[in-house]
């Protein structure tokens, strides 16, 4: 069989950016492999990351919209395809490699919680260490997915999920420094979409400025900010200019005070936590019920470690009707 792997990596060096990770450079894996003939390393990582259950598990993930009832609300599954598109556009346009950057960018969310950042700010505080969605996303890759086998990725794709954050440390590749970027890319404008929807705001409500420069549609905003990233280059790092870094800095301010925080959502989001924190404490007493993959990483990593992972990995409705089932009387 012809090795198509190594036309694939020549390919790479031939047409890549000296800036790109190529895939014969890569860090590898904790536990090292045939890599075969078909597929280089990145392109093996991107069809784990699809086939594994806690990618097929976020399509009922709230994104920002707890357990909507219609199906054009955006889920954690169709927001890590939309940050993938924008991200392989800017990283195709640069000659970075796409491969590793589709990776990082369906890896990114894999270890979010049910019910969005309500249910990872619920567990941050009660998980000794804290909890924080993108170092459990790691956690998924490298210690519960396959039966506590892990997903056995390579350095580059783990490293871009950690650090797909603002505040995370700077990634080792440009291709994931193009995924932090694109996420919020994503979130910002397919929110402020989700939320006109929903009646939280008005297009009209957005501020004045931002929309002047980066464009008054979803579809304009996302060609700003993938063209200001693209032109930008990668010979230094990747960036804005400054005026597109204000103009998108104020609109997602904006979004976080109207949207995210707004009173408008607060009710619901205060009963998702408590769902997340009811939870916590009953599996914390009864370890036993958690299924065998939780209670082995109880022994191994410590109960309330043991028991985020098992609340993190549900989704919306999951938890619904595991609080439903322990907490509500039924009839007889």
């Amino acid at each position: 069989m012809e090795n198509y792997r190594a036309i694939t990596e020549k390919i790479e060096r031939d047409t890549l950016s000296p800036h790109a990770c190529l895939s014969q450079n890569s860090r590898g894996r904790d536990v090292p492999i045939d890599e075969g003939n078909l597929r280089t390393c990145f392109q093996r990582d991107r069809d784990r990351i699809i086939h594994c259950a806690s990618f097929r598990r976020m399509k009922h993930k709230t994104q920002v919209f707890l357990i909507p009832k219609s199906e054009h609300y955006r889920t954690r599954l169709t927001h890590t395809l939309e940050v993938s598109q924008i991200a392989r556009t800017v990283s195709r346009a640069l000659r970075l490699n796409e491969d590793l950057t589709e990776a990082i960018a369906l890896g990114h969310d894999l270890g979010h919680t049910p019910f969005g950042h309500d249910g990872e700010r619920a567990l941050n505080t009660l998980v000794p260490g804290g909890f924080a969605h993108n170092e459990q996303s790691l956690r998924v890759v490298e210690i519960i997915e396959r039966d506590g086998k892990g997903l056995n990725l390579t350095k580059e794709v783990r490293d871009g999920i950690l650090n797909h954050q603002t505040h995370s440390p700077a990634a080792l590749t440009r291709e994931a420094a193009v995924v932090r970027y694109c996420d919020k890319i994503a979130y910002i404008n397919h929110d402020i979409e989700d939320s006109i929807r929903a009646g939280i705001i008005k297009e009209s409500d957005l501020p004045a400025e931002p929309v002047k420069i980066l464009g008054r549609t979803k579809s304009a905003r996302i060609t700003t900010l993938v063209s200001a990233l693209i032109e930008s280059g990668a010979d230094t790092s990747i960036g804005y200019p400054d005026e597109i870094k204000k103009a998108h800095d104020e609109l997602r301010k904006y979004m976080f005070g109207a949207v995210y925080h707004s009173v408008h959502t607060s009710p619901e989001k205060a009963k998702a936590s408590r769902v997340v924190e009811f939870l916590f404490g009953h599996y914390l007493e009864n370890i036993s019920q958690m299924p065998e993959l939780y209670q082995k990483l109880a022994d191994n990593c410590g109960k309330e470690r043991a028991v985020a992972d098992f609340i993190s990995g549900m989704t919306d409705d999951y938890a619904v009707d595991l609080f439903k089932d322990i907490f509500v009387p039924r009839s007889w």
